[in-house]
């Protein structure tokens, strides 16, 4: 492993993770801050609710792009042998600072997101067919359910579920990373679960009454 290019990688993840796309694309294309409107969030979500979808789209284009580009950041600047473990570790740990940057931003006063669509990401740079997967499940809760909340919910418990006994993988770590991420999600939609129960959850998609 090269320390520098490692170090430089983390320092260049987090950067990308804090990159606002929505806060930016609100006040650029429509003179607003998403964060005052809607949920409070500065995610794809609220951006469509707030902006619509020919806002809402590109910003979550992007966001997922962003958690991508930071998870294949080392392997683009080559720190460490392809296929290593090491390698394996400083993906995971630039994608976490994707993360973290995307829920915390530096450029937009560290309020940010919640951060699934750049874990979406992440987990695709390090694991595309199970991601792909999984995305199936989000998108199959959020036709029937009209969620996002609990799209989301299930789709990320299922990860480390399928990866444990359908996807095998080598990397112990990749095994903790994934329900870690798991977990955080389902932590950072605590409100969401909350509101689920009590039937005051928002629906992203309502079916027309005949």
């Amino acid at each position: 492993m090269v320390l520098s290019l490692a170090i430089l990688a983390l320092i260049l993840a987090y950067l990308v993770g804090s990159i606002p796309s929505a806060v930016w694309a609100g006040r650029l294309f429509h003179g607003i801050d998403v964060r005052e409107h809607g949920s409070g969030n500065a995610g794809a979500t609220n951006t469509v609710r707030v902006l619509g979808w020919k806002t809402g789209i590109p910003v979550l284009i992007f966001d997922i792009f962003k958690g991508w580009l930071a998870a294949s950041l080392p392997r683009f600047l080559d720190a460490a042998p392809d296929g290593s473990e090491q390698m394996m570790v400083l993906q995971i740990v630039c994608g976490m600072a994707a993360i973290l940057g995307h829920v915390f931003p530096l450029f937009a006063g560290f309020r940010g997101g919640k951060g699934v669509a750049t874990t979406f990401g992440v987990l695709l740079a390090l694991q595309p067919w199970l991601t792909l997967a999984c995305a199936g499940i989000f998108l199959t809760v959020l036709l029937i359910s009209g969620y996002v909340s609990l799209a989301s919910i299930i789709s990320v418990i299922m990860f480390p579920v399928l990866l444990l006994t359908a996807f095998h993988t080598p990397s112990i770590l990749f095994r903790i990373f994934a329900i870690l991420v798991a977990i955080a999600v389902v932590v950072t939609h605590s409100k969401n679960i909350s509101r689920l129960i009590r039937g005051e959850e928002k629906k992203f998609l309502k079916r027309k009454k005949s």
